[in-house]
């Protein structure tokens, strides 16, 4: 499984942007393998090893920074992935769109990020989306809430109140899919 270096980038810039006097600290805590790729430089158009370039950095920063709780960290991390990434043009052609088809790019943006994925709205209506995450070889928790944190900022940047995203199926829990139900007003 791989993730794309731009995807690997706002790993680091998360963490200059919420913690940073403590940026050193959290880059100095790395094994080996994951420091290589954050303290050097990452280029966006590069693959690397999902398990060193995201789901270990992600989980030293829970347990930094969120009370050992990995999984707030990656979900904050995919918000601000989404916050930094839908900026621009991008973010005006979000706040154009309805949210079923805002979390239809998704899927496509996932493909785009995480190698080999994919990911698809199975259920829209006026104030809810059912997605899932049907192909990604090597997924784990880490991944499937930084997914979730993207999907919720997203909506919450088209304009949508009270996103709520919860993760009702899980590859990594055996379940054959992920699945995400959003909801929102």
């Amino acid at each position: 499984m791989e993730i794309k270096g731009t995807a690997v980038k706002t790993i680091p810039d998360f963490v200059k942007s919420r913690f940073p006097g403590r940026y050193e600290e959290w880059v100095s805590s790395l094994p080996d393998a994951s420091k290589k790729i954050i303290a050097n430089t990452v280029f966006s158009n590069n693959w690397y090893p999902v398990e060193d370039a995201a789901t270990v950095p992600t989980k030293q920063i829970g347990m930094l920074f969120y009370a050992n709780n990995p999984t707030k960290a990656a979900w904050e991390s995919g918000r601000y992935s989404a916050e930094v990434g839908l900026t621009g043009i991008y973010k005006f052609f979000v706040k154009a769109s309805s949210p079923s088809f805002i979390i239809s790019l998704g899927g496509k943006i996932l493909s785009t990020y995480y190698r080999p994925s994919e990911m698809k709205v199975v259920n829209s209506s006026n104030n809810s989306i059912v997605m899932h995450i049907t192909k990604f070889p090597g997924i784990n928790v880490i991944v499937e809430n930084r997914v979730a944190g993207w999907v919720q900022k997203a909506l919450e940047i088209s304009g949508c109140k009270n996103v709520t995203v919860l993760i009702t199926q899980s590859l990594t829990k055996g379940h054959s899919i992920t699945e995400f139900k959003i909801s929102y007003l």
